[in-house]
């Protein structure tokens, strides 16, 4: 089954967060305490997160989880 739109927009919204931040995937995940290869698979579409990784992953990018559902600004 393919990813739900709403996880693709989250994965997109993390990586454009990410790139702004200047990190990589293994930065993402050092300061997230998530491994780097699920960071990859985050940002794919491919995860299916818990509310606890989409907190972590705020946290580490400074942002309120909601930012992550928004519609894309572009």
């Amino acid at each position: 089954m393919p990813p739900s739109a709403a996880r693709l927009r989250f994965a997109a919204h993390v990586r454009r967060l990410r790139k702004q931040a200047r990190w990589s995937q293994e930065d993402l995940g050092d300061h997230a305490g998530i491994h780097r290869t699920y960071i990859g698979a985050i940002e794919r579409g491919e995860a299916n997160l818990t509310l606890d990784h989409m907190q972590r992953l705020a946290d580490a990018l400074n942002v309120d989880v909601s930012e992550f559902l928004q519609p894309d600004q572009t």
